[in-house]
């Protein structure tokens, strides 16, 4: 059996997607499982278990409806697929698999395009994305999906004592403001010292980190906001004794790759989005607004009023909690 599954677009939620692949592997042992995957994603495959051949989708190539049909024509040209699972939302993903022409597209019903579907079903209410994932196979198979995790392969040792930082996101309502990070940071180190800090940041989050380093003490961090591309960032990861972020895909990324993780939740919602790695994953939330958790991308008060009065001292707390 071939198996091909439509991989979501976002970093956290592509990570959080592995349950799933872990999950098609275990009730179709047999079958070969390929990806359709977001370009600039591409390199997270290699840490994803289970995955035979990704097929890396660029919008700038294929561009609109009539691009995504394109891609998924000559997907179904290069191989025959027997089962197509859709996991994101878009009317263009299930589009794309309705033309690779595979036996039977499964996915949930959204923005009416149930019509590429063979199969259909009803998104479950208030679940963790996790969960939301693996029930899309459970609907289809019909059976019960145990043992469910979210889980990358790497060979990186881990390096004690260090600590990685993320403070961004691609939501200004979860990106923690300059001046709260750096007072985070600087209290930290001096509660906790000889440990290696690293703050990391995509190209366009440097200057935000970049402000923030400015603020503390010379050589307080090691900066590699930039510097890194997803592998490079996935192996930092990996060897990361600890990760403190904010409500990001990188935290979904360390968590996944067996870093103990500390989440500051601003807008979002931990109950749905939270790393699915309990045991080494704890959330922090300030908890004392009457709008948290909004899971607006922009805040009403500007910078997020309550990532801006987040208690240091919980954050300390979950810390010792993990050292």
């Amino acid at each position: 059996m071939n198996i091909l599954v439509r991989l979501p677009n976002w970093l956290g939620d592509m990570v959080m997607s592995t349950a799933f692949i872990k999950a098609v592997q275990q009730s179709y042992p047999s079958a070969t499982i390929d990806v359709i995957v977001k370009k600039s994603l591409g390199d997270l495959v290699m840490f994803i278990p289970f995955v035979d051949h990704a097929y890396l989708f660029d919008k700038n190539e294929y561009n609109g409806l009539t691009g995504a049909y394109t891609f998924g024509k000559m997907i179904g040209k290069q191989k025959k697929y027997d089962l197509f699972f859709c996991l994101p939302d878009s009317f263009s993903s299930a589009l794309m698999g309705y033309a690779t022409g595979a036996d039977q597209r499964i996915g949930y019903k959204n923005e009416m395009r149930g019509i590429f579907f063979t199969h259909r079903y009803p998104k479950t209410k208030n679940s963790h994305r996790v969960e939301e994932y693996v029930h899309l196979l459970a609907y289809f198979t019909g059976k019960q999906i145990n043992n469910v995790q979210v889980e990358l392969q790497h060979p990186v040792p881990k390096v004690q004592n260090r600590v990685i930082v993320n403070c961004n996101s691609e939501a200004s309502s979860r990106k923690l403001p300059l001046i709260k990070a750096a007072a985070i940071i600087q209290q930290l180190q001096e509660q906790f010292r000889d440990r290696e800090w690293i703050m990391i940041g995509s190209p366009k989050e440097k200057e935000h980190v970049d402000a923030i380093i400015n603020l503390l003490p010379k050589n307080a961090v090691i900066n590699k906001a930039g510097a890194t591309g997803l592998k490079e960032l996935a192996e930092l990861m990996a060897s990361a004794s600890l990760m403190i972020s904010t409500d990001s895909g990188p935290a979904h990324l360390a968590n996944a790759l067996g870093a103990k993780t500390i989440v500051l939740f601003g807008a979002g919602n931990e109950k749905n989005t939270a790393p699915f790695n309990t045991s080494i994953c704890t959330s922090v939330r300030h908890g004392l607004l009457p709008c948290e958790p909004c899971v607006k991308n922009t805040c009403k008060f500007g910078e997020p009023k309550c990532l801006l009065e987040l208690d240091i001292k919980k954050i300390e707390t979950a810390f010792e909690q993990f050292s």
